[in-house]
């Protein structure tokens, strides 16, 4: 039998893919750096965590604009920057009230101002308007109204530990044991065990740091875990649908390992909401009680 030549024999199979497919060593460094500026302005002032998130919520609302735009949905720029400066502020200084009055100013203003550009397409991009003042925009506002309340650092720091841990569940189980695709025409790798790796990390940190940081019920704060972790399985659903929609992968490529900022972002639009209400309910603020 011949041989091989001493190339081939030589060459070095191509490494595995990392089964969760990002390079998981900037996943970690970008996703510690992120905590540490979001927890660190937190507990700093809230003033420092308001400039954190209106930037935040901008850079997504960017973000979502450039995505919707490769398909020639194309909202009007300025009015909805304003936008989304204008409604975490007013949610933080004047509460929900004012938060759905500013997004009624919004879509007006996007709406007058492509209606000065012409007529055609005009309904086509202030609807994909519309869409990005709601979501990053006005569900972004709600974190404004955790961090208004009295005790709103620690509020706030329970939704980012119940949140949070919901990925960390979910990517830890369904890398080990994942074995059922949950939604495998809208996100293949996700599975119905890393969704009960959210739950189960989710209820836990939540029945931690409600009594620690509200002095609420341990069972509450399962219950509040478990709830976040199910939102948050819907945000991560319907970001990956609309990036399915629109054949892109990420919504940008700013943060190495992660993709776009809205790709970290999108499970924490949708639960934040759910959590305010849920916080106001179980544990009133201290003005309030």
């Amino acid at each position: 039998m011949s041989e091989l030549p001493l190339e081939a024999q030589a060459a070095p199979a191509p490494p595995a893919p990392p089964k969760a497919g990002r390079d998981l060593k900037a996943a970690i460094a970008v996703g510690l750096a992120l905590a540490a500026l979001v927890v660190g302005t937190v507990l700093m002032d809230k003033r420092a965590f308001m400039v954190v998130l209106v930037v935040a919520i901008a850079v997504g609302a960017w973000e979502l604009r450039q995505a919707l735009a490769q398909r020639g949905l194309v909202a009007p720029l300025v009015p909805l920057l304003v936008g989304a400066i204008a409604m975490p502020v007013s949610a933080f200084v004047d509460g929900p009230e004012a938060l759905v009055l500013t997004y009624g100013w919004v879509i007006t203003g996007m709406t007058l101002w492509r209606m000065a550009d012409g007529l055609d397409g005009a309904v086509r991009d202030v609807s994909a308007g519309a869409l990005i003042a709601l979501y990053p925009c006005l569900l972004g506002g709600f974190a404004s109204m955790l961090l208004a309340a009295p005790d709103g650092e620690r509020r706030l720091l329970v939704f980012i530990l119940v949140t949070v841990f919901s990925d960390i569940g979910g990517y830890a189980v369904g890398v080990l044991i994942g074995r059922t695709p949950m939604a495998p025409t809208i996100s293949p790798k996700k599975s119905w065990e890393g969704f009960a790796g959210s739950v189960l990390f989710c209820a836990v940190v939540g029945a931690v740091s409600l009594p620690a940081l509200l002095d609420g019920p341990w069972w509450a704060g399962a219950l509040l875990g478990a709830m976040a972790a199910s939102t948050a399985t819907v945000g991560d659903l319907i970001e990956s649908s609309i990036k399915r929609d629109l054949g892109i992968k990420d919504m940008s490529h700013l943060l190495p390992g992660h993709g776009g900022l809205m790709d970290r972002l999108d499970s924490l639009i949708v639960t934040v909401a759910p959590v305010w209400a849920v916080l106001l309910w179980i544990v009133p603020p201290a003005s309030a009680s």
